[in-house]
């Protein structure tokens, strides 16, 4: 039976933005994504080895995927089999070095197994955000381009290319979203180091592996890449932090906490966790998913002592 749908002015109808996938292949409706653990710096070494900000955590679980955690201390083994449980990755934000850091060697895993599964024709997603996003330019192109800019705590708009409107990462955000992120500063850059446009033109290792889809410029007019995606690969990175806008509250931070802030987030979340879907990938039974999961590392609250609000220590 054919359904008529009527347009009603000042209304906005919400239809799914990925409406065609419900008639081409069934979606994991239970999307496990793991989410990569940073090794804790002098603030939170009293406490353990490693954590994972829980605002990653929320922002998955509030597009609808539970999370488990990539623990700092298990073999490439361990990192393989785990892999082939999960349904997509998120490299996060946070402080290590880009190369001979345990962070480092973790993300080289996920990132060369996510391209041999892709390869193999099983779509597995992999979303990195600032400390991952130069981790990913470090891994394609086999070298740190990176360069320090003038971005530590301070919100962009940001200048969308000409690839932006017909990528898969915001050909589905509302116009009035995409206006909005062109001239507000919504995306939040608490980052020391960028890749610059040119170091990444001049690499082709680079260019045939992303397209840049937004780009920004510092104060020492440095213009840097602010957003990618893949060509071939469901990968996508991007500089800014989403997550912070709906659950960080560290006055100290200028963190963007308006309404359309809000909303950036979560449509990059169902973004990425519709990408997840597509991936029917599981464990092997209920008792070692159980164990996998992230609500076995209650978040503690750390907002007294950190930029966050709260932690979950993983090792």
């Amino acid at each position: 039976m054919a359904v008529l749908l009527h347009y009603v002015p000042g209304v906005l109808l919400c239809v799914s933005l990925y409406w065609e996938q419900l008639f081409t292949s069934p979606l994991n409706q239970r999307p496990i994504i793991g989410v990569l653990a940073v090794e804790t710096g002098e603030g939170f070494k009293r406490f353990g080895k490693s954590y994972i900000p829980a605002s990653y955590v929320k922002i998955l679980e509030s597009a609808g995927a539970r999370v488990a955690p990539i623990s700092t201390e298990l073999t490439e083994a361990e990192y393989t089999e785990l892999f082939h449980s999960l349904n997509g990755v998120l490299f996060p934000g946070g402080t290590a070095p880009f190369q001979n850091s345990r962070f480092a060697e973790i993300s080289a895993i996920f990132y060369n197994l996510t391209l041999k599964k892709n390869d193999e024709g099983v779509h597995f997603p992999l979303w990195a955000i600032c400390l991952g996003f130069e981790e990913l330019t470090v891994l394609t192109s086999g070298e740190n381009l990176l360069t320090t800019t003038n971005t530590y705590n301070l919100p962009l708009p940001l200048n969308f290319t000409k690839d932006a409107l017909q990528s898969r990462m915001f050909k589905y955000f509302p116009k009035y979203l995409l206006q909005a992120l062109q001239v507000k500063p919504l995306a939040g850059h608490y980052h020391n180091w960028s890749i610059s446009v040119k170091s990444f033109t001049d690499n082709k290792n680079l260019t045939n592996f992303y397209k840049i889809l937004t780009t920004n410029m510092d104060s020492e007019q440095v213009e840097f890449v602010s957003t990618m995606e893949a060509f071939r690969y469901p990968i996508y990175a991007v500089q800014w932090h989403p997550e912070r806008s709906p659950y960080e509250w560290n006055a100290t931070w200028n963190i963007p906490h308006s309404s359309e802030a809000v909303q950036v987030a979560w449509y990059l979340a169902d973004f990425f966790v519709n990408e997840a879907r597509k991936n029917s990938c599981h464990f092997s039974n209920t008792t070692e998913e159980e164990k996998a999961l992230i609500y076995n590392y209650p978040p503690i609250y750390s907002g007294n002592i950190s930029k966050f609000e709260q932690i979950h220590l993983i090792d």
